[in-house]
């Protein structure tokens, strides 16, 4: 199953209480919407990928609890990125400063916020370019640092501002650069 695009903008261009509404209203469903308004319906995960992102948030988690740097969000989180996408990460992480920034009514809804850091890790049934578009919406918004996974073919991309993709093939270990200091996610589990 691969993501299902809804295009709604003839009928209605939802608002973004509207939208915040609309995954209020249904609960079971994933959605999220990019810059044109188009909804997309997110399948569910498998076991394999399922394990595999609570495995790596794990790794952000415990360090995140011991710099604490900033905050960690999994893949239910969903932020209002400034053009106005909703979008959902496997794993997120907003540095301290800028989420305090937030007042509390915008945090408990889906943060105007596009995260320091994102990963997405790919699961059978996800589409290679449309992730890749995803990767690049979040550099669009302001992404400082990210990592695309691609466990089929063994490869993480990674994205940084200003700067080229850089395609690693099999790596044992990522660093979290100046983005996330002292961070490393090992990913030989992975391959």
């Amino acid at each position: 199953m691969t993501a299902v695009r809804v295009n709604l903008n003839s009928i209605i261009k939802l608002t973004n209480d509207q939208f915040y509404q609309l995954c209020r209203d249904n609960p079971d469903v994933k959605f999220e919407r990019n810059a044109n308004g188009e909804l997309i319906v997110m399948p569910p995960t498998g076991g394999e990928t399922g394990n595999r992102n609570i495995e790596i948030a794990a790794d952000f988690v415990i360090w995140n609890r011991q710099t604490q740097l900033g905050v960690c969000f999994d893949s239910s989180t969903c932020f209002n990125l400034p053009n106005g996408g909703d979008r959902s990460p496997d794993v997120a992480w907003i540095q301290q400063e800028r989420w305090n920034a937030l007042t509390p009514k915008q945090k408990e809804k889906f943060p105007p916020i596009c995260p320091d850091f994102v990963l997405e890790l790919m699961s059978p049934s996800d589409r290679l370019k449309a992730t890749q578009a995803k990767m690049r919406d979040y550099l669009d918004n302001g992404l400082r640092l990210g990592w695309l996974i691609n466990p089929q073919n063994q490869t993480v991309e990674i994205y940084r501002h200003e700067q080229d993709v850089e395609v690693l093939q099999s790596p044992e270990t990522l660093f979290g650069e100046d983005v996330l200091p002292g961070f490393s996610l090992n990913l030989q589990f992975l391959w």
